[in-house]
C-alpha cells in the first residue's frame, strides 16, 4: 500500500478553504488520482454543525457556524486545538466504517497515552473521555471530537484533539449534543500537560503509522488565515460518526 501523505498547515486555516480542498482530494482519490492524505491544521474560533446539529444546540453564536456535511452534532474548533483531516481509502483498507471510527479513536488513546493520560471510548457517547475524579464522582470530559464522512468509500473529516485551546469557547453550545453537568470538555493543558502542538504532531504521526501504515510529508503552500463567514445549520447529508 502507498504511503499516506502527511500535511501540516501553519497558522489557521479557514473552514470553508478546508472543506473546499478536501472535496477536491477526495474525489482525486476515489478516482484513483491522487495518494491518501492527512491534513494536521488549527482553524480560527468557529463552530460546526454535523448532521445531527439542532439550531437550538446553538447558546450563543460568538463564532461563525457552519453545516459540515459530517456525522455528530456541534463542536468548537479553535487555535491550540489540533484538527486531523483524514482522507483514506476504505475500499482498500476495508469498506468497514465501525472499525475505521475504532481506529481512530485507538489513533488518539495511544496519543494521549505517551503525555500519561487515559483516554477512554464511551458506547453512549462519541469522541474520547477522561475520567476526572477531581470534579467528583462519574465525572468525565471530552478530549477529543470525531466526526466523519464517507464518500464513495474515502473518508473526510476526522478528529479534533484539545492541547491548548480557550475552552470557555465551548459554552456557546451543547458540544455534540451532550447536557449532562457531570461531562464536560478538557485539554492536555487542562490537565496539566503543558505540550507544544509540534511535540503532538511528532507522536501523532508515529501511532498513526502504527495503525494505518507508512506517512510521507506533502510540501504545499501556507494557508490562509482569514477567517470565514456564517452558514445555515440546515444540513441533509450521509452522517457517520
Amino acid at each position: 500500500m502507498a504511503p499516506v501523505e502527511w500535511r501540516v498547515s501553519d497558522g489557521l486555516t479557514g473552514y470553508r478553504q478546508a472543506v473546499a480542498e478536501m472535496d477536491v482530494r477526495v474525489a482525486a482519490i476515489a478516482a484513483g488520482e491522487a495518494a491518501e492524505l492527512v491534513w494536521m491544521l488549527e482553524h480560527p474560533p468557529l463552530y460546526t454543525a454535523g448532521t445531527s446539529g439542532r439550531p437550538d444546540e446553538v447558546l450563543d453564536a460568538r463564532f461563525p457556524v457552519f453545516e459540515s456535511g459530517r456525522g455528530g452534532q456541534l463542536t468548537y474548533h479553535g487555535p491550540g486545538q489540533r484538527v486531523a483531516y483524514a482522507m483514506l481509502d476504505l475500499k482498500r483498507r476495508g469498506p468497514d466504517v465501525r472499525r475505521y471510527v475504532a481506529t481512530l479513536e485507538e489513533w488518539i488513546i495511544r496519543t494521549l497515552g505517551h503525555f500519561n493520560v487515559r483516554g477512554e471510548r464511551r458506547e453512549d457517547r462519541i469522541g474520547v473521555w477522561v475520567r476526572r475524579p477531581d470534579k467528583g464522582e462519574g465525572f468525565e470530559d471530552k478530549i477529543t471530537a470525531i466526526g466523519i464522512r464517507v464518500r464513495q468509500w474515502v473518508t473526510l473529516h476526522g478528529i479534533s484533539l484539545n492541547v491548548e485551546p480557550d475552552l470557555s469557547h465551548f459554552a456557546g453550545i451543547v458540544p455534540c449534543g451532550v447536557q449532562e453537568q457531570r461531562y464536560g470538555v478538557t485539554s492536555l493543558a487542562d490537565l496539566g500537560i503543558p505540550v507544544t502542538l509540534p511535540e503532538v504532531d511528532m507522536v501523532m504521526r508515529a501511532e498513526f503509522e502504527a495503525l494505518f501504515g507508512a506517512a510521507v510529508d506533502q510540501a504545499v503552500a501556507s494557508t490562509e488565515n482569514a477567517s470565514p463567514g456564517r452558514r445555515s445549520l440546515s444540513s441533509s447529508s450521509e452522517p457517520s460518526r
